[in-house]
């Protein structure tokens, strides 16, 4: 399929998802107009596909366009390696046909990781894959996993009217974001009737004719309608003979690249998800760019260090930059500023008053270093962040910077204030 697990199954189905999401419950607006207020009473299945599958079809048709107006050839099928210069594309009509290459980049993605003990049915048990194909919303479901995608599909479940339950075998879930937008997103789910589960893990679950049985190794039983599995991801390298290319996968599926995502076979490249961490859409494409750019012996910059974060949980959080425990950890002085979004005009009319930025601000030069935002429009406002912190800006830029008015974005002034007014108070006892 045109555009991989991004377009397919992955990226653009889920956050088309949480839009119909947002937009149908009336989630977003009930600040304003009461806790009861729903676009849409009976949210079916159907109603959320049918946004799905429009977004998906026009994605695809822009990455087909865009490899036509190339004057690059798609071959369709299942390829293998037949040796590090060519390989076997099997087009489904039983015929194999071989292709040879100078250069051969790998970009063959992941899939949902199952664990052999689960049994799968993609209807009662399902994976981050088969919860988007559901064919009803259910009344209860057990997300195991509090990882990304697990609390993504949390949150917009909840959001629908479904009791959710959260099982993770850590004390905490998403331990690289900052712990106060963690307590903020818990709160959150909470309100939607989310219960967590830390510190536990499934030991069984049992299908039954109309609901499952999960079994936690504590003892305690829940059921639901579904039970969603998040573990994580498997590299798709089981089915390419990469022995046969002198290659070799780890036990996850992923591949070992240098720098310049060049495999251990100098002619061969592997790029996105198959490689690893960061594993985000957004880096595997720069990943995809610069692997062809070294391939081809063009010149490139290598990818910045800087790259920000966006969970699309609702609300939604970002980041960029150091958080307080590494700032902390590695003896960083910082100094904090924070804006709400219910001091902002904007927060107000969108109806957001829980949101808040958090600007992590060096105290000596007044060095940005980190950015954390969490609530509408979260994974968009972060990049003007991103760009100060690139561009080795200081929180003085964003104090004197002039913002358009009514907008979110104003929360880095308000933020930059507040951080200002903090170093200033300390330097005048200082001196």
């Amino acid at each position: 399929m045109i555009g991989g697990v991004c377009i397919n199954t992955g990226t653009v189905p889920s956050k088309t998802l949480r839009e119909a999401v947002l937009y149908l419950t009336g989630l977003s607006q009930r600040d304003l107009y009461g806790s009861s207020y729903r676009v849409k009473d009976e949210i079916t299945v159907s109603d959320l596909a049918a946004r799905t599958q429009h977004v998906i079809s026009r994605q695809a048709d822009v990455i087909r366009n865009q490899l036509a107006r190339n004057h690059i050839v798609m071959l369709t099928g299942t390829a293998r390696f037949a040796d590090a210069h060519s390989i076997w594309v099997d087009g489904g009509d039983g015929r194999d046909t071989k292709v040879t290459a100078d250069k051969i980049i790998i970009a063959a993605g992941t899939r949902p990781a199952r664990p052999d003990s689960v049994d799968f049915d993609d209807k009662t048990i399902v994976d981050s894959d088969g919860v988007i194909n559901l064919e009803a919303v259910p009344r209860s479901m057990v997300v195991v996993g509090a990882g990304v995608i697990g609390m993504e599909y949390a949150s917009m479940f909840a959001a629908l009217g479904t009791k959710v339950t959260v099982v993770e075998r850590r004390e905490k879930m998403l331990d690289f974001c900052d712990d106060e937008i963690i307590e903020s997103l818990k709160y959150h789910l909470r309100d939607l009737s989310v219960t967590f589960r830390f510190g536990e893990e499934v030991a069984a679950v049992e299908r039954h004719a109309t609901a499952a049985l999960c079994i936690l190794k504590s003892g305690k039983k829940i059921v639901a309608d579904t039970v969603m599995y998040s573990a994580g991801r498997q590299g798709q390298t089981d089915q390419l003979n990469l022995e046969a290319a002198g290659l070799a996968a780890d036990r996850r599926g992923r591949i070992e690249v240098d720098s310049n995502y060049r495999t251990s076979v100098d002619n061969i490249y592997a790029v996105g998800d198959v490689i690893g961490f960061p594993a985000l859409a957004s880096t595997s494409m720069e990943q995809g760019r610069l692997a062809a750019h070294h391939a081809c012996g063009e010149p490139a910059r290598e990818m910045h260090v800087l790259q920000p974060i966006g969970i699309y949980t609702i609300p939604e959080i970002s980041f960029v930059g150091k958080t307080e425990d590494e700032l902390t950890d590695s003896a960083t002085p910082f100094e904090v500023g924070i804006a709400r979004y219910r001091e902002l005009a904007r927060g107000q009319i969108v109806g957001d008053s829980y949101g808040m930025l958090k600007l992590l601000v060096a105290p000596e030069d007044g060095k940005l270093l980190g950015v954390h935002v969490f609530g509408t429009g979260a994974t968009e406002i972060v990049h003007i962040g991103q760009a100060v912190i690139g561009c080795g800006g200081t929180v003085d830029y964003l104090v004197d910077a002039v913002f358009n008015y009514p907008t979110l974005s104003e929360a880095y002034k308000v933020a930059a204030l507040d951080a200002s007014n903090k170093i200033r108070n300390i330097t005048r006892i200082d001196g």
